[in-house]
């Protein structure tokens, strides 16, 4: 019988750095209170965005769906309706992003990937909702507060990462 033997490339030692970045953001934001049940700032989502502009969409698509599954272990919520919600928003968001990432680059900038992420990360979360956890039309009720929430968190994540990013040019410059 032959060994196999695996040997990480660079791309994997990226995915694993930011993956695990996001998950210690992840599991630090699980355990901070929330004035609004639901609402989070997502702020793990920061180092998707940071992913997706510095590499690739399929570095960012790495990240996010490692962050989803060893957060949620971590924190024990594997296969609970968090897990679903997470997974859920987290795969819409990705989608939208592939979709919006290939239009021309001067009618997008970096706000505008943030907000695409996260309206598409709440959509995501409502429609798995919707159809498995609160099978009634009541829920989009909610959706503007979370859509507000979601603009807000949008916009400060962009802020963020956008800094991340002018702090790594300006790190390799010197």
């Amino acid at each position: 019988m032959t060994q196999l033997i695996i040997k990480p490339t660079k791309k994997d030692h990226t995915v694993a750095k930011l993956a695990a970045i996001a998950i210690i953001l992840s599991v630090i934001e699980f355990f901070l209170p929330s004035p609004i049940p639901g609402i989070k700032p997502g702020i793990a989502n920061i180092i998707i965005l940071y992913s997706l502009v510095r590499f690739d969409f399929s570095t960012a698509a790495w990240v996010s769906i490692v962050r989803v599954f060893v957060s949620s272990i971590i924190v024990g919520s594997f296969l609970s309706p968090t897990f679903f919600l997470s997974l859920f928003g987290a795969l819409f968001s990705l989608t939208l992003l592939y979709g919006f990432q290939k239009l021309p680059k001067p009618y997008f900038s970096i706000i505008s990937l943030s907000l695409i992420a996260s309206f598409g990360h709440i959509i995501g979360q409502f429609i798995i909702a919707r159809l498995w956890i609160i099978p009634h039309d009541s829920i989009f009720n909610l959706l503007p507060l979370f859509l507000i929430s979601a603009l807000i968190f949008g916009i400060f994540s962009a802020f963020i990462c956008d800094a991340l990013l002018k702090h790594k040019l300006n790190k390799h410059t010197i």
